[in-house]
């Protein structure tokens, strides 16, 4: 199996990003209810993200205008941006990660960060840890017009780092960024630090799990001298917390 680059997600993988996120949800469904929005569809248990793919089947249902459409969404981002703009000066990097990133560069590894965060907070951090030249790319939800888990938002940053997703390890916390890994069929890499539990992780389809960041390049290593038909192998350590 020939690794030519890794790409992480951010919030929950990377850093620990301290975003107050109830109150986000909660202005953002006022928001769109105030727009019309039937608040029956809306939930406080959703992502932003989640509820606005919801307001745009309701409106293109009830015959809104695409000038409403983006109406609606650029607002609610960029009331979102301006907590994670806040957040992201009181973020902080988890364990490990300056030097995971640097032993994979030392690897000749590319790297990439895809992330739904918004550009602006993106760059505070990446310049707050002085780490933005560490990343061959960063894909933020400004880049793309549908995020994670749709397969547009990897897949961009794939294309500029001309890699196929089965050179790829495709690092995240949540299910949304190992159900992106595979759509893509990317390889999959479930790191227990963020919203998603182990078990979650394997259900949503990750490939292998890390419980520490320090443990990647190790796994990254193994799977340079394995055969990506040998299946005992893959079976062995599908799910492990460490490689």
């Amino acid at each position: 199996m020939h690794i030519k680059a890794v790409i992480f997600d951010l919030d929950g993988t990377l850093a620990n990003f301290n975003l107050d996120y109830k109150t986000v949800r909660a202005l953002i469904k006022g928001y769109l209810m105030n727009r019309g929005v039937p608040a029956e569809i809306l939930s406080l248990k959703e992502s932003v993200f989640e509820m606005l793919g919801k307001a745009e089947i309701w409106a293109r249902n009830s015959g809104k205008s695409e000038e409403f459409l983006n109406e609606i969404r650029r607002e609610a981002l960029a009331t979102t941006e301006g907590y994670e703009v806040e957040a992201a000066g009181r973020t902080s990097l988890f364990p490990g990660v300056v030097d995971t990133l640097k032993t994979l560069r030392a690897m000749n590894l590319k790297i990439g960060l895809c992330t739904i965060n918004s550009e602006k907070s993106v760059n505070r951090i990446l310049e707050r840890f002085s780490i933005a030249t560490l990343f061959d790319v960063t894909i933020s939800r400004n880049q793309v017009k549908h995020v994670k888990p749709d397969p547009e938002h990897l897949q961009a940053a794939l294309k500029v780092l001309r890699v196929s997703p089965e050179e790829t390890l495709a690092v995240g916390d949540s299910r949304v960024d190992m159900q992106s890994a595979k759509r893509l069929e990317a390889i999959a890499v479930g790191l227990p630090t963020g919203v998603s539990s182990i078990g979650q992780l394997m259900d949503a389809g990750a490939d292998y799990i890390v419980t520490s960041m320090v443990d990647l390049p190790l796994l990254a290593e193994r799977l340079q001298k394995t055969n990506v038909k040998d299946e005992p192998y893959q079976k062995q350590q599908r799910g492990q917390s460490s490689p």
